[in-house]
């Protein structure tokens, strides 16, 4: 699987945090049904790992990821329950060598030009930039990214980003897809309206 065309595809990846499988299971069949199969399901509560493994047979057109993976322990775990990708608040090299290792999709969390390219000589192509707002928001991330233009490059920017800046994100030709932590345990309306908003910046 091409891991950048399937995230220029989706644009928008729901950000969960699920205290429980029926919880969870809930928020996948939402998402499902209003237009928006994706999810990165965060480690940071016991219970992302069942919903995972369950959510990938559940509903299997679901483009399932994990998040907050930290160690290796983490990231089998995650791929063993059926994630098709996994993502880190920063850059840990010996989870990053151990994904390469596996042929696991795995973006770490970058906020400078040192950590990029340290991820990049690891085989990195797809990056995530945390905490995008904090760290400079839009005007850091398109000078973080120049550089790189060339080498293919791409990023998933999450940490305050919501529908009145997501846009001016997805317009960034280096962005593959934005975070949205602000689909977690929404409402319906909420979610269709992601999807619209997606829809304009599909490649």
């Amino acid at each position: 699987m091409d891991i950048i065309a399937k995230m220029e595809s989706i644009r928008i990846v729901p950000v969960l945090v699920l205290n429980d499988l029926k919880e969870g299971l809930q928020v996948c069949e939402q998402l499902c049904r209003c237009g928006l199969p994706a999810a990165e399901i965060t480690f940071r509560t016991a219970a992302a790992e069942e919903v995972i493994r369950e959510a990938s047979k559940q509903f299997p057109e679901m483009f399932i990821g994990a998040g907050t993976v930290l160690n290796v322990k983490d990231l089998h775990r995650a791929f063993e329950a059926g994630a098709k990708f996994a993502v880190a608040p920063g850059f840990n090299p010996t989870v990053v060598k151990e994904a390469m290792a596996n042929n696991f999709t795995f973006a770490p969390g970058v906020c400078t030009p040192s950590e990029c390219e340290q991820a990049m000589e690891l085989g990195c192509k797809f990056l995530k930039f945390f905490p995008a707002e904090a760290a400079g928001g839009i005007p850091f991330l398109k000078s973080l990214a120049a550089p790189y233009k060339h080498l293919g490059i791409r990023f998933m920017p999450t940490g305050g980003v919501k529908p009145s800046n997501a846009a001016d994100y997805l317009a960034i030709p280096e962005i593959a897809c934005v975070g949205g932590t602000w689909l977690n345990k929404t409402d319906d309306e909420t979610v269709k309206a992601a999807v619209e908003l997606a829809a304009q910046f599909k490649k």
